[in-house]
């Protein structure tokens, strides 16, 4: 049997999914980055404050992509299988657990204590405060970010690039545009600097719910769900969807909480090392953009394939994408090294935090090869064979056992240079790199879900 795919319509397939997400990526990131001059241009305080507040609203954001991507698992699947009545029980499910998560566990603790929130991350006053500002606009954010971002999801799974798309692609120019006259007070309006900044996230959050729930609920026709559909009984799938889904949240979640951990430990080392790394973040997702939409990519193909039953033709997809994952890891290294000097030198920072950017670019580009490689096989083939719940095992030992107390002790105790406490708070990167190896070879990854079609019913 040959290793890899030689196919070109594989390779086509492959090209139709991740580039629009590719490119839907890049104008989320161009949001962020845009968000980030804009901010910096008032002084690290602000910046610092706005990139910690985002840890909270990034930890909401990550686990609903673990309810859409642990949901797409069985949509996709389902979709391969021609099965709509489960794959409509499967998103059903899904908007319940993202609108209970939205209001019960994010929403209400940002309204009555802000505050503790930003002390999570550090205890610098001036930072809290402005922080506090930036949350109080926050706060219809999440219901409309989950529901848009878990409905993009599902549309992805299905194959339907072109609607989330151009919702990114609006509300980027509606972000930059209220941006841009809220924060310095454009055109008339009130300088609102830190909450301008949030006000224009605020308002392109209201486009992509508006833009994206309005054609998923009512002009959508390939999986034709619609609103009545959340009073859908779904009992008799919800031990597949929690087999399946749950360890995709779980993990997700844990990651999220695992960034949040990483990010109290960046602001215990200090403002200068929290500026440093917002710069370096948005750098870094620059060059990890193709990346993000093969990952996509290789949970959709494989949850097709074996809704087909073709578990050989998995299993060659699967070393084809390994090999595609190296490929762009050592590619997005070399543009992180190319661009790095000047995305420094392009803000307005001090010496020594420009001295710690440096640095961090440099671990950067180390680390993101081997991410590259675990995040395609992760997030992609291996969570679209349903192999979530040794993903999350996995996940839970190199992130919490290794990543987190090893950069904790380089920085907090240890006190080492800039790019060594990024190698340890990343190093789970690299050891989920060679484990994927392992468990392709195995063969394990691939767990069998049967159609619910006929014991469902219509």
């Amino acid at each position: 049997m040959q290793l890899l795919v030689r196919e070109s319509s594989f390779y086509r397939k492959v090209a139709e999914i991740a580039v629009p997400i590719s490119l839907q990526s890049m104008i989320t990131i161009g949001v962020n980055m845009m968000d980030t001059i804009m901010v910096g241009r008032l002084g690290e305080t602000v910046l610092s404050a706005t990139a910690l507040a985002n840890q909270f609203i990034n930890l909401y954001q990550i686990c609903c992509m673990g309810i859409g991507m642990g949901a797409s698992v069985l949509t996709a699947r389902f979709w391969g299988m021609k099965d709509l009545i489960s794959l409509r029980k499967s998103v059903t499910i899904m908007l319940r657990f993202c609108i209970g998560l939205a209001l019960l566990v994010f929403t209400v603790p940002t309204i009555l204590a802000p505050g503790m929130l930003m002390r999570i991350y550090t205890q610098d006053e001036a930072v809290v405060a402005q922080g506090i500002l930036y949350y109080r606009y926050m706060v219809p954010c999440y219901l409309l970010q989950g529901m848009a971002l878990t409905c993009t999801i599902v549309l992805r799974s299905v194959g339907e690039m072109r609607i989330p798309l151009l919702s990114s692609a609006g509300a980027f120019f509606v972000n930059v545009f209220f941006n841009y006259i809220f924060i310095f007070g454009k055109l008339g309006a009130p300088r609102m600097e830190i909450r301008g900044a949030a006000l224009g996230t605020l308002l392109a959050r209201i486009f992509e719910f508006l833009f994206i729930c309005g054609y998923f609920f009512f002009g959508d026709q390939k999986i034709g769900y619609r609103l009545r559909n959340l009073g859908m009984k779904c009992r008799s799938l919800m031990g597949d969807y929690f087999r399946v889904s749950i360890p995709v949240l779980i993990s997700d979640s844990l990651l999220a909480l695992g960034n949040s951990a990483v990010a109290m430990v960046m602001g215990r080392i200090g403002s200068g090392f929290v500026a440093a790394n917002s710069i370096t973040v948005v750098t870094q997702q620059l060059s990890t953009v193709v990346i993000q939409g093969i990952s996509h990519s290789g949970c959709i193909i494989t949850g097709h394939t074996l809704g087909e039953r073709d578990t050989e033709r998995a299993q060659r997809q699967a070393w084809t994408f390994l090999v595609l994952g190296a490929v762009l890891g050592i590619a997005g290294a070399g543009i992180i090294k190319a661009i790095s000097g000047p995305v420094i030198h392009f803000y307005q920072l001090t010496p020594e935090t420009e001295a710690i950017a440096a640095q961090l670019m440099d671990a950067i580009a180390l680390i993101v090869v081997f991410q590259s490689v675990n995040s395609i096989m992760t997030k992609g083939v291996l969570r679209g064979g349903g192999d979530t719940r040794f993903l999350m095992v996995a996940d839970i030992l190199f992130l919490w056992v290794v990543s987190i107390p090893l950069g904790a002790l380089a920085g907090l105790y240890y006190h080492l240079d800039s790019f060594w406490i990024y190698i340890f708070l990343k190093i789970d990167q690299i050891i989920k790199a060679f484990w994927c190896v392992f468990r392709l070879r195995s063969g394990k990854w691939i767990k069998i879900i049967e159609s619910k079609e006929e014991s469902y019913g219509k």
